[in-house]
């Protein structure tokens, strides 16, 4: 399925957004559609609930990132050649208010990179574009070595659904159908989905891995803030993406229960995931093996001491998680 212009996955917010009409219209058409085919592969559902023994391998590529609380804040950054995503000369505003003004950017492969900055800074719009979410720009973005201006709408979409894994603040969840049918939900929009019986193995897999082996039936409206997150992350994870993009992943969440989802972070880095942690909160960054501030639309490299800024964390905050 071709997806829109500015929708991945994403799109399954299932919520009305500033785009409003035009983009709660098609949420509610790819809601009907999943449940649809929720309730045509119904049957491979029970895969999961027997007795589970994964058969794929449990860990990323060998290749590890930095590792977490390592002192490379200050680290240079990687050459373009060896880049996964490249970034050069890039220009995004809206109206007359310039958010990105000449970012330049190289994030290696297996890297953990936290991208900090105070709220309205332009971080989750800088994501947006390289999740290729966000087209209206200026410069030059590579990603995987595809330059994203370059792509049709189709051959976009289908690189976010198979090799870019989103998490967001708001979780974005299904709340009408169990946790596993929610880890499913990319193979529904795949350009090539996975066999009904292979794709439930994988979303078992992928719940098992972040500690929710025991919840694949449980509803969003059963869990924790910090269980509906576990949830999200193991649904950006169903295809074994290269690349792993979080905006505010903890910005919902109490500090004990942030500090949890941090430490799923470091252990995915560690296996060899690239990721870039949009974030405000210093104990985030903290994990990061690299540190960026955005301000006034251009990049400056960061460090652990930098975050402690009244600037970059005023708008900190650390609601109190309730289960219902």
């Amino acid at each position: 399925m071709a997806m829109g212009r500015s929708y991945s996955f994403d799109a399954l917010r299932c919520q009305p957004t500033r785009e409003s009409f035009a983009a709660h219209h098609l949420a509610e058409m790819l809601k009907r559609r999943a449940a649809a085919f929720l309730r045509k592969s119904s049957s491979a559902q029970n895969l999961c609930y027997a007795s589970y023994t994964p058969s794929m391998s449990t860990s990323l590529p060998s290749e590890s990132g930095p590792a977490p609380g390592s002192p490379l804040a200050t680290a240079a950054p990687p050459s373009a050649a060896d880049a996964l995503v490249s970034i050069t000369d890039l220009r995004k505003g809206f109206g007359q208010d310039q958010v990105l003004r000449g970012v330049s950017l190289q994030i290696k492969k297996g890297e953990l990179l936290a991208l900090m900055g105070r709220s309205g800074s332009g971080k989750s719009t800088l994501l947006h574009v390289i999740g290729g979410l966000d087209r209206d720009y200026t410069g030059q973005v590579r990603v995987f070595g595809h330059n994203l201006a370059q792509l049709s709408d189709v051959a976009l979409s289908h690189l976010r659904n198979a090799q870019i894994g989103f998490v967001f603040q708001s979780f974005h969840l299904l709340d009408h159908i169990s946790c596993v049918d929610n880890v499913l939900l990319p193979n529904v929009f795949a350009e090539k989905p996975l066999p009904d019986k292979i794709a439930h193995e994988h979303a078992c897999h992928q719940l098992q891995r972040v500690g929710l082996g025991d919840r694949l039936k449980s509803r969003p409206s059963e869990l924790s803030g910090g269980q509906k997150q576990r949830v999200a992350i193991a649904r950006a994870l169903l295809f074994s993406p290269q690349l792993l993009l979080c905006d505010e992943p903890t910005g919902n969440l109490d500090a004990q229960t942030g500090q949890q989802i941090i430490a799923l972070f470091s252990q995915l880095a560690a296996e060899g995931l690239t990721m870039l942690l949009v974030t405000h909160e210093l104990r985030v960054a903290q994990a990061a093996g690299r540190i960026l501030r955005l301000v006034d639309g251009q990049l400056a490299t960061g460090s652990t001491d930098d975050a402690q800024s009244p600037a970059l964390t005023a708008s900190s905050q650390y609601p109190e998680e309730a289960k219902p």
